[in-house]
C-alpha cells in the first residue's frame, strides 16, 4: 500500500464489515484467485494471507490481477466519490458538519447531496455522523480510560447526549463486536450439519458467529484481540440450540445473539429476523421495510454484513423475478436452507 492510504489492519478490518465507505479509497487483491475487489464486495472473505491492497485497480491490473464482475470496483461513479469525500470530511471534523457545507465542498445543491448520500449509505449525512459518534464511544468504553473521557472523545457535548443518543444499543459490557473482542471469551465449536460443516462462536451475551465451511482462523481474524476457547458446558447447551433450530428452521427468536453494526445494518437486520420461515422478501422490499425504498444496494451490503447466519436469516432475501441471487456460504447452502423452511 502507498503511504497515502489507510494502513492494512484499517483496510482489513474494512473489508470484514464490507464498510462502503472505503470504496474507492483502495482495492483488495486476492492472490489465489487473481481478482480484486471493493471493500464491500459482498463475495465470501478470502483467508487475510491471500489478500494484498493496492490504491487503486491500475496498480492491481499491474500486480496481474483483474476486476471482480460481481463489484466492478473500478466502476466509481461521481455521486460515489462525492459521498466517500464527505465521508472523510465527517470523520476528521471535531464538530458535526451541516448539510449545506458538506453540499458545497462536493458541487452539490444540499437537498440533493442528502438523497445521493442516503441513497448509497442508507443514512442521511446527519445520521451516519451520530452512527459514527456512537461506533467510536463503544471502542473508547472498551479501554481502560474514563468513561467520560470517552464520551467527550467521542463527540458528545457530555455525558446526557451520549446515554439518550445511545438508550438500549451500548448499555453492555466489552463484547465481540468492539474493538477486535479485546476483553471478550469466545467459546466456540465446528460441528457436522446437514448443510455441512457448521462453524458457531458465542461470547456470554450471544452467539457472535455461524458460518459455514470456516474455522477457528475464521474468528482469528474477525476478533484478534479475543480469548478463544473451544466447547465448554454452558456453550454446549446453547450450541445444541443453534443446531435443532438450523436443522428446523423456524423462529430464531429464544437464540440470544450478540452483533454489532451501524444503525442501518442493524435495522435491516431486525426487518430480516421479521421474516416468516417459508418467505421471502427481495432486496427492494427489504429496503423499503427499513424506510429507505432507493437504498436497494445499501440493503444488500447490510444484508452480506450479517456475521450471524441463519439466525438472522439473510438467505431469505432474494432478487426480484424470484432468483436467489448471492449467499456468502454458497447458493446450494442457500437452496437447501429455503426448501427446508418451504416444508
Amino acid at each position: 500500500m502507498t503511504d497515502t492510504m489507510i494502513d492494512d489492519q484499517d483496510a482489513w478490518t474494512a473489508v470484514l464489515s464490507r464498510d462502503r465507505a472505503f470504496d474507492g479509497r483502495f482495492v483488495t487483491g486476492v492472490l489465489t484467485t487473481g481478482i480484486y475487489c471493493r471493500p464491500s464486495c459482498a463475495a465470501r472473505h478470502p483467508a487475510r494471507h491471500n489478500v494484498r491492497f493496492f490504491a487503486n485497480g491500475a496498480e492491481a491490473r499491474g500486480a496481474g490481477l483483474r476486476a471482480c464482475k460481481r463489484c466492478l470496483p473500478d466502476d466509481v461513479s461521481r455521486d460515489e466519490r462525492a459521498v466517500l469525500a464527505a465521508i472523510q470530511a465527517i470523520k476528521a471534523a471535531e464538530q458535526p458538519l451541516a448539510l449545506a457545507a458538506l453540499a458545497e465542498e462536493t458541487g452539490y445543491s444540499p437537498s440533493h447531496f442528502q438523497r445521493v448520500f442516503t441513497r448509497h449509505t442508507g443514512l442521511s449525512p446527519a445520521a451516519y455522523a451520530r452512527a459514527l459518534m456512537a461506533e467510536r464511544a463503544a471502542q473508547a468504553l472498551t479501554g481502560e480510560g474514563k468513561v467520560t473521557d470517552a464520551i467527550y472523545a467521542a463527540g458528545y457535548s457530555g455525558p446526557s447526549r451520549f446515554y439518550e443518543a445511545n438508550q438500549g444499543r451500548l448499555g453492555m459490557t466489552p463484547s465481540a463486536w468492539a474493538n477486535g473482542g479485546k476483553g471478550a471469551t469466545i467459546h466456540w465449536a465446528v460441528v457436522g450439519t446437514s448443510l455441512g460443516q457448521m462453524l458457531v462462536a458465542a461470547t456470554a451475551k450471544g452467539v457472535c458467529r455461524l458460518s459455514f465451511n470456516e474455522g477457528r482462523e475464521a474468528l482469528e481474524e474477525r476478533f484478534p484481540k479475543a480469548e478463544l476457547a473451544e466447547g465448554g458446558a454452558e456453550f454446549a447447551a446453547l450450541l445444541k440450540s443453534v443446531v435443532d433450530a438450523v436443522e428446523a428452521p423456524g423462529d430464531f427468536s429464544h437464540i440470544p445473539l450478540d452483533v454489532k453494526g451501524t444503525a442501518f445494518q442493524e435495522a435491516v437486520w431486525r426487518e430480516l429476523q421479521r421474516i416468516p420461515a417459508g418467505e421471502t422478501r427481495t432486496y427492494a422490499e427489504l429496503a423499503a421495510a427499513v424506510g429507505k425504498p432507493k437504498a436497494v444496494r445499501a440493503a444488500g451490503s447490510a444484508n452480506g454484513a450479517n456475521n450471524v447466519a441463519v439466525l438472522i436469516p439473510c438467505h431469505r432475501v432474494i432478487r426480484t423475478g424470484g432468483h436467489l441471487g448471492g449467499y456468502a456460504y454458497g447458493l446450494e447452502i442457500k437452496r437447501k436452507l429455503l426448501e427446508k423452511e418451504a416444508k
